[in-house]
């Protein structure tokens, strides 16, 4: 059926070209929004309108048409919304009303005329000119379903913004985010960077990278999976305060709450640790949530999250003790606790370490518990070989991980900037890769050149920045908020 359309749409197009009537001119001006006439004669009496010589000249998309014959009312959807226009044949004359027969859903018209208000009150303007800017020859959905294929969806996102009005607005208030973040840290003196997107080394996660080749240089290079090793170079260099909003590239699997590549709010702080890091977390995602949702209590499917409240605060082993029913005496035991995941019909192959062992209980049984915004702390050393081990107990580390409506949304620690320290764990990320392990990290000769430098005590986080307007948008999928998610290729 479309096919027939686009073709009966071609036709139009080159009957229009016979008549010398320019399908896609360049050359008109709109000199107002919808939005703002609605608003500033919602309360207008028709009366008064009639007596108006005030002339308006919109541009937009049709997306509604009816027509009477000798007169015709359609919807244009301009940037800021939709208002009606009213075509009469005794008003434009018959020439330009044949051209308004030719008319189609989607296509975007310029139109100027006089307010009135039609009997059934709505504000609509009385055209007098109009032009055809641009002929669309594909149909638009129709009218009463809309695009409610998800995956036409997400491959049209034009479509998709065009009739659904509520997918732009997701788009508005992921750039509220955005905008709300860099507003919070240079309200507090940070600097905004940019770090390299391909790199020699990929750094700072445990990821699988993507792979290009530089021709001239002769050299592999790795798209960034993260700034992390970058902006602390930078702290080392004195730029105390650091934040990068930019992108990421995982080689990992698409899902609802994956995507290959994706954006992330990273910042450096000299100075505070990362229990400090949880305060100012809460400060900044409490205060988006009453910029972009308008509350501090948001909805998330069936529940409501409380970013208001005081956020729970659970070490690693308290949460798998809680939600996984392990019993805490078992926690510091590899084989007992191999046996525990093995009883539970986890994953585990028989090799991994106690922190890897602990890592895949908390995936499986416990993060999807935490609904209301919880910072899980206390980490295994040996599953975090980035961050500071803690003084009391060298076993674990100075790091958080914040989880919110069942998303890991945050991974924060006090840096290690013990050099010695730090090429003895890249030293065991190496060992991991020879056996195989290719999220392992490789070692960075010239980050470590760095720390020996001194990097004073820092603090760091990043923050999924699509997982966070997930949550402030009631967004069940990541695609929801990416305006174009990586798909498979059509069949």
């Amino acid at each position: 059926m479309s096919d027939v359309l686009f073709q009966e749409r071609l036709k139009k197009l080159e009957e229009l070209k016979e008549k010398g009537i320019p399908a896609y001119p360049n050359d008109f001006r709109p000199l107002h929004l919808s939005s703002e006439i609605i608003e500033k004669f919602k309360d207008a009496p028709a009366e008064e309108l009639e007596k108006s010589a005030e002339v308006f000249t919109v541009a937009g998309r049709v997306m509604a048409i009816r027509a009477f014959g000798k007169a015709a009312f359609m919807h244009l959807k301009d940037r800021k919304g939709r208002i009606q226009v009213y075509f009469q044949k005794n008003v434009i004359g018959e020439e330009k009303y044949a051209l308004v027969k030719k008319l189609d859903m989607g296509d975007i018209v310029g139109a100027s005329g006089k307010l009135f208000r039609t009997k059934t009150g709505e504000l609509t303007i009385n055209v007098d000119d109009f032009r055809l800017l641009s002929k669309s020859l594909r149909p638009l959905p129709e009218k009463w379903h809309g695009l409610t294929d998800v995956e036409l969806r997400y491959r049209q996102r034009y479509v998709d913004l065009m009739v659904n009005p509520e997918v732009e607005q997701i788009f508005r208030k992921r750039y509220q985010v955005i905008k709300g973040i860099r507003d919070f840290f240079h309200e507090r003196d940070f600097l905004e960077v940019e770090t390299p997107m391909m790199q020699q080394i990929p750094g700072g996660a445990a990821a699988r990278p993507f792979i290009t080749h530089h021709n001239a240089l002769n050299m592999e290079l790795y798209l960034r999976i993260a700034p992390e090793l970058y902006l602390k170079r930078l702290v080392v260099g004195g730029i105390e305060r650091v934040f990068e909003i930019n992108r990421n590239f995982r080689n990992e699997g698409v899902s609802t709450r994956h995507n290959p590549e994706f954006t992330m709010l990273e910042f450096y702080q000299a100075y505070i640790t990362y229990a400090d890091l949880m305060n100012m977390t809460e400060d900044l995602v409490r205060g988006l949530a009453q910029k972009v949702a308008g509350n501090t209590t948001v909805k998330w499917g069936e529940a409501e999250l409380d970013f208001g409240k005081p956020w729970a605060r659970l070490t690693v082993d308290e949460a798998i003790e809680k939600y996984a029913h392990v019993a805490r005496e078992r926690l510091a035991d590899r084989e007992l606790l191999l046996a525990d995941a093995k009883a539970m019909g986890l994953p585990v192959k028989g090799g991994e370490i106690l922190g890897e062992i602990k890592a895949i209980i908390l995936d499986a049984k416990v993060e999807g518990n935490l609904i209301q915004p919880t910072f899980l702390y206390d980490f295994p050393t040996d599953i975090s070989p980035l961050s500071r081990r803690k003084d009391s107990n060298p076993a674990i580390v100075d790091r958080f991980e914040l989880f919110v409506g069942g998303l890991e949304l945050a991974n924060a620690f006090s840096e290690l900037n013990d050099p010695v320290d730090q090429r003895k764990r890249f030293e065991e990320q190496v060992e991991k890769r020879r056996k195989g392990d290719a999220e392992a990290q490789m070692l960075d000769e010239d980050y470590l050149n760095a720390l020996e430098h001194a990097m004073p005590p820092t603090g760091g986080e990043g923050i999924g920045i699509d997982r966070l307007v997930m949550l402030l948008t009631n967004s069940q999928s990541i695609r929801e908020v990416i305006l174009f998610p990586l798909m498979r290729s059509e069949a």
